[in-house]
C-alpha cells in the first residue's frame, strides 16, 4: 500500500508527420475461350508486371502476390462454359515516392492491368511512434506537476505508467490524384502524400508530497 497522496493523470500527444510507405495493388487479368490460353495470357501479363517492378526494385520495400483466380464463365443458362477468366494481384509497398507516380502509370498502361491505391502509412517501428509516446509521457508528468503545484506539493515518485486503450497509431489514408496530359507528351500523374496522424495515450500514477491546504 502506498503511503501519502497519489495523483493519477492521463498523458496524450498528437503528431502529424509525412508518410513513410505507399502501398498499392496491381492486378493483371486475362480472358480467353480456352482454359490453357487464359493461363498462358495471364502468365505473360503477370510477367510483364514483374519486369516493371524489377526495374524499380531499389524503390520498393516489398512486394507480394495476393489472389490468383481462374474461373469458368458460362452462358446464361449456366450449362455451357463459354470462356475462362483469370486474374492475379500483387501488393506493392514503395519507399521512394519520387518514382511512385511513374511506376503506377507504367503499370496501368499495360494491357489488361488494373492499379489501385496508393494507401499511405508509417512503418511499424517508425520514430514518429516513439516520439509520440515520449511526448505523451511528458504530458502526463506535466499534468501531475500542475496538480501538485495547485495543492502546494510536488511530485516525488512514479508509481505506474501504462499505455491507454484508446489506441495508438497513424491514420492510413489514400491519395489525391490529378492527371495532366499535354499534346505529344506522355501522361503525368501528380500524387499528394497525405500526412499521417500519430496519437499516443498513457496513464500514470505519481506520489506527491503532503499538500499545503488552506
Amino acid at each position: 500500500m502506498t503511503d501519502g497522496p497519489v495523483v493519477a493523470v492521463r498523458g496524450e500527444a498528437y503528431r502529424e508527420v509525412p508518410p513513410e510507405l505507399a502501398r498499392f495493388q496491381v492486378t493483371a487479368t486475362a480472358r480467353e475461350r480456352d482454359r490453357e490460353a487464359t493461363l498462358t495470357r495471364l502468365a505473360e501479363r503477370a510477367a510483364a508486371v514483374r519486369v516493371l517492378l524489377d526495374e524499380h526494385a531499389a524503390a520498393l520495400d516489398r512486394r507480394e502476390t495476393g489472389d490468383l483466380r481462374v474461373r469458368p464463365e458460362t452462358n446464361r443458362s449456366g450449362e455451357r462454359v463459354v470462356g475462362y477468366h483469370g486474374s492475379v494481384t500483387t501488393g506493392v509497398t514503395v519507399i521512394d515516392f519520387t518514382v511512385l507516380a511513374e511506376l503506377m502509370l507504367r503499370l496501368a498502361d499495360q494491357e489488361q492491368v488494373q492499379v489501385a491505391g496508393p494507401w499511405w502509412s508509417l512503418r511499424p517501428d517508425s520514430p514518429a511512434r516513439r516520439e509520440a509516446r515520449h511526448a505523451a509521457i511528458a504530458d502526463a508528468l506535466h499534468r501531475a506537476r500542475e496538480y501538485a503545484e495547485a495543492l502546494g506539493s510536488r511530485v516525488t515518485a512514479l508509481l505506474e505508467l501504462a499505455d491507454a486503450d484508446e489506441g495508438f497509431g497513424p491514420t492510413a489514408s489514400g491519395a489525391t490524384f490529378s492527371y495532366r496530359m499535354e499534346k505529344g507528351a506522355p501522361p503525368e500523374l501528380e500524387l499528394d502524400p497525405q500526412p499521417q496522424t500519430v496519437h499516443a495515450v498513457v496513464r500514470a500514477r505519481f506520489t506527491v508530497s503532503d499538500p499545503v491546504l488552506p
